[in-house]
């Protein structure tokens, strides 16, 4: 039952089976346009722009069973991406445009941009130490589980390195998915979600080490202490560099530009410029761009944008108030000023809601169905994504005096990330086309499962409301 209204299973069938009517109606139009062949060109990507975007807006009517849009998005890219398999290539070309592809990055780093300015750099830093703990144990873990025991036990007989790289990959944690399911609910202020966000940054940095010091095993046959060292000092200085330098500068920025105009228009521009170096400049040490761009939003605060214009409509409403009485002017100026800073988040939400859904509905096309009908390969992998799953679940148990289960769940997804390690595998020779399918099928759980089921946590633990400066405790803490 979701807002107090009964929904049956089979009206979200139907409705579900008109989206993708709708969907492959749009097809044969596109088709005869170029002679019965799939659509290229720019003119393309922008009707693949109206396919992804109307196919995620539709989709969530998976809301009305209790679920998180994003688990709608991510279900529709795994069907539209194996529509294949039933004769139909039609969305084929999606998967390797160019266009739509850096629309999907873009998208990613739009959302974590968006997350880290509605988190608080302040309560991240009280729960920094059970993040860093909650991050050791999620890489540790499940690193350990598929080297030495899960995969030479279900995988017998193959090069130590292959195992390498299957613990790499386990050790591996998207945050996208997660931070939009908290996002979503409202819940990105709980503790839960700040050591969650905080654990998967500093799990980006160790996942990194992890992965260049096992590629350096693999094709060096030795790794030095020396370049490990590095590797880890770059990290952690651009994180802590972001941090202290973004505070420094981004009230300067600020000020100067506002100079130039204090609109709107320049607010906006400030703030998606200094998210979007950030993230460029997170990827010139090495890390995942969407490190520097939720390290960008976390220090970017309403007092850096004092010297712009409000929104017009507080200035309306002030302007309406003089006859009110004080009591009323006092509640009204406490709402606006909420609401002022809160104008960022605002004018970059639309911008948020036109590309995120594109990341989500290209991760889900990037899912072949057809790994699943390998028997064996898939018995294996579902001993794989067991010990991906408890090794992450494991991570919450450090999380101190919050709910353990949400925090673990919260860890689990692979998404992109995974992908990226096993490729990387794959490319050094050290990844079959055997494991990789184990390691694809592993992803499709571990990016399909933890969004309902986080949802059905967050909605459980009433007391999952709180902020993370007062924690609830669960009964499992």
């Amino acid at each position: 039952m979701v807002g107090n209204r009964n929904y049956s299973l089979s009206p979200i069938i139907m409705r579900m089976a008109a989206v993708a009517i709708a969907v492959l109606s749009l097809a044969p139009a596109a088709q005869a346009a170029e002679t019965g062949a799939p659509a290229h060109g720019v003119g393309a990507a922008f009707l693949w722009i109206v396919i992804i975007l109307l196919a995620a807006k539709l989709s969530t009517l998976v809301e009305r069973l209790g679920q998180p849009p994003v688990l709608g998005e991510l279900v529709m890219g795994v069907i539209l991406g194996n529509l294949f398999l039933t004769g139909l290539d039609f969305f084929e070309p999606i998967k390797s445009e160019p266009i739509i592809n850096f629309l999907a990055q873009l998208g990613v780093v739009i959302l974590l941009f968006q997350v880290g300015l509605e988190s608080n750099i302040e309560e991240m830093r009280r729960v920094g130490l059970r993040a860093f703990w909650v991050a050791c144990v999620g890489v540790i873990v499940p690193f350990l589980l598929a080297m030495g025991l899960v995969g030479p036990l279900l995988l017998p007989g193959l090069p130590f390195n292959t195992y390498l790289f299957l613990g790499a990959t386990l050790a591996a944690t998207s945050v996208g998915i997660t931070a939009r399911v908290f996002r979503d609910l409202g819940r990105l202020q709980t503790a839960e979600a700040q050591i969650v966000l905080g654990a998967a940054v500093i799990d980006d940095v160790l996942g990194l080490i992890i992965l260049a010091v096992v590629s350096a095993i693999v094709t060096e046959g030795t790794i030095s202490v020396g370049s490990v060292s590095w590797i880890t000092l770059k990290a952690f200085l651009f994180l802590a560099g972001a941090v202290v330098l973004g505070q420094l500068l981004a009230p300067r920025l600020g000020a100067l530009l506002s100079k130039v105009h204090t609109g709107t228009g320049m607010k906006f521009t400030l703030a998606i410029s200094f998210g979007l170096i950030t993230a460029y400049l997170g990827e010139q040490i090495g890390l995942a761009p969407i490190v520097g761009a939720f390290a960008a939003g976390l220090v970017l605060d309403p007092v850096h944008f004092r010297f712009f214009e409000e929104p017009e409509i507080a200035n309306d409403i002030r302007d309406n108030l003089h006859d009110a009485p004080p009591a009323v002017k006092a509640r009204v100026a406490t709402v606006l000023e909420r609401h002022a800073d809160r104008h960022v988040e605002d004018i970059i939400e639309p911008l948020g809601h036109f590309l995120a859904p594109i990341f989500f509905v290209i991760t889900g096309m990037a899912v072949r169905l057809e790994t699943l009908f390998n028997l064996p390969i898939l018995l294996v992998a579902l001993g794989i994504t067991i010990a991906a799953f408890v090794g992450k679940i494991a991570a919450g148990l450090v999380a101190g005096p919050v709910n353990k289960s949400i925090v673990g769940w919260g860890m689990i997804p692979r998404g992109e990330v995974g992908l990226i390690f096993a490729a990387t595998g794959r490319a050094i020779g050290v990844v079959n086309d055997e494991v990789f399918s184990i390691i694809v099928i592993m992803v499709i759980l571990s990016t399909l499962l933890p969004p309902p089921i986080l949802t059905y946590l967050l909605k459980r633990d009433r007391s999952v409301g709180l902020p993370a400066s007062q924690p609830a405790v669960s009964p499992e803490g």
